[in-house]
């Protein structure tokens, strides 16, 4: 069985400009998913959340937008925006765990309202015909309220839902809760993706045998970490190609340029690609070290000296 693989989308990281370099340069990815639109209770889309999904700038994709509200009004608004520009499915977001998001009952902070998820899912099905999914924790406080959120999904004709096998207030650390993933397996009449800590080859190969019946998995972190990884998810190897730093280099170079165009003046370009080394630099050979050139790096100029002096030492020590 063949899986499929998808992108989790991160807020602030896997914007257009990120997907279609990582499509161009890694592969690997069936499908992606956007950073959530957000409304703040005004019927209005952000440009930027726009520029995100428009058609022409996702042509070589398929991209699935997805949106973040406890407010069933919202929900039909973005969902008819998004079906005006030819999307056929909108991705509920009932995962993000930051606690300003969870507290405000959006995000991971929505799974212990079953009754706000009906309200929400309820007038999106009767109003609009668009095709709904679901990306969600396992809860906030425990891994016991999306047990208890099933029985009004399983209500809906939903495509899927897709479970990040934490609860929100364990942010990202800690273990993945996969006893918890497997209860869910049999609490639901709908088709599951498996989200969480696909690191690494052998990470993925563990959580495909752990549970046979899974067959679509979302790969959020690791995928910014090790660009590599899912294409080589699917041809099955844990080799890198020869000029892998050279390849990374590229897309490094292409996601830089188009940033910097877009951002205005060096602190945001600086903050942006700093966001990025977070995670490129754990592919490195001295993370730590990495990190700390990128940091220390008051300037472009020095910032380009300091992933000229990176990459070429990983060239060097990949030999």
């Amino acid at each position: 069985m063949a899986s499929t693989l998808l992108s989790s989308p991160l807020q602030g990281f896997t914007d257009f400009r990120f997907r279609n370099a990582f499509n161009k340069y890694f592969g690997g990815i069936d499908t992606f998913y956007s950073p959530y639109i957000r409304l703040n209770g005004k019927l209005t889309i952000k440009q930027s959340y726009q520029n995100d999904i428009l058609p022409e700038n996702n042509t070589t994709l398929e991209v699935i937008p997805q949106i973040i509200t406890n407010d069933a009004d919202e929900f039909v608004f973005v969902a008819k925006y998004v079906q005006s520009l030819g999307y056929k499915e909108l991705n509920w977001n009932l995962g993000c765990p930051y606690p300003m998001v969870a507290k405000s009952g959006m995000g991971s902070g929505l799974i212990c309202n079953p009754n706000r998820i009906n309200d929400v899912l309820h007038k999106a099905h009767n109003e609009t015909d668009i095709l709904v999914s679901m990306k969600m924790r396992m809860g906030y406080e425990n891994p016991e309220e999306i047990l208890d959120a099933f029985p009004i999904l399983d209500n809906y004709p939903l495509k899927n839902i897709a479970i990040h096998a934490r609860i929100g207030k364990q942010l990202y650390k800690g273990p993945v809760d996969l006893d918890a993933f497997e209860k869910c397996i049999g609490s639901t009449r709908h088709k599951l993706y498996y989200n969480g800590d696909i690191t690494s080859v052998a990470a993925f190969k563990a959580i495909e045998e752990r549970f046979p019946s899974i067959d679509h998995f979302m790969i959020g972190r690791g995928l910014i970490a090790d660009p590599f990884l899912p294409s080589m998810i699917k041809n099955k190897t844990t080799e890198y190609p020869e000029n892998r730093w050279a390849i990374f280099s590229e897309f490094h170079d292409t996601i830089y340029q188009q940033y910097d165009e877009y951002l205005s003046g060096p602190t945001p370009i600086k903050m942006k690609m700093l966001g990025f080394w977070e995670f490129f630099s754990q592919a490195t050979s001295n993370p730590q070290k990495a990190y700390k050139a990128i940091k220390k790096a008051s300037n472009p100029i020095k910032y380009k000296q300091a992933v000229a002096q990176i990459l070429n030492a990983e060239m060097r020590h990949s030999q």
